[in-house]
């Protein structure tokens, strides 16, 4: 039974990664009810690829570097996307969205396991420039590139799942991706992430 749900949830997140809008629009329309396993294995897919980028943030600064930023990254990333999203649900409502709670949830859940998988895709670069290039400000900058890169296309995803449930109000709600994007950026300055990855 278990198994059987795992194999669910997988494929689950698999369309969710490849068909965000549809996977999303069926939940808002009733079409389809996720169970905790979707939900855990779309959450997981996001910090495993927060993990894994983390990872590789941190290899200039020695094996418990590595894995440090790893978790940092990850706490990180998931503090910048929790602390906004009360903020867009009740200011949607206000605006007159007709979202659920669980919906708009949804929404970013389905947007930060793409972001996850963008992470993974990103590791090869960071990996070949920091070993190639092992110089401070240089590794920064990939860095620097790739977050921009993963952050444009989250916000893409996010747009078009939003537009997706509400047509009439398009991609207005991407304005919480710029309060997940300043709390993310202190967040890391915090954790000194850049710092310790470039071996400062």
């Amino acid at each position: 039974m278990l198994r059987k749900r795992l194999q669910e949830a997988i494929a689950h997140v698999g369309q969710a990664l490849r068909e965000p809008e549809e996977f999303t629009v069926r939940w808002h329309r009733g079409e389809v009810q996720y169970g905790w396993p979707v939900w855990a294995a779309l959450i997981a897919m996001s910090m495993i690829g927060t993990i894994a980028y983390g990872m590789t943030m941190g290899i200039l600064g020695g094996p418990a570097r590595v894995l440090a930023a790893g978790q940092q990254l990850t706490l990180s990333a998931g503090l910048a996307w929790a602390i906004p999203l009360p903020a867009l649900y009740i200011l949607n409502s206000l605006a007159g969205s007709r979202l659920s709670a669980p919906t708009t949830l949804l929404a970013a859940v389905v947007t930060t396991s793409w972001g996850g998988l963008a992470m993974i895709a990103s590791i090869p670069i960071n990996w070949f420039f920091t070993a190639s290039v092992p110089v401070p400000w240089f590794v920064r900058i990939v860095n620097a590139v790739v977050f921009a890169g993963v952050g444009v296309a989250m916000i893409d995803v996010f747009g078009r799942v939003m537009q997706a449930l509400e047509p009439a109000r398009g991609r207005l709600p991407t304005w919480c991706l710029l309060l997940v994007g300043a709390i993310g950026t202190e967040l890391f300055h915090a954790f000194r992430l850049f710092e310790f990855a470039t071996g400062k």
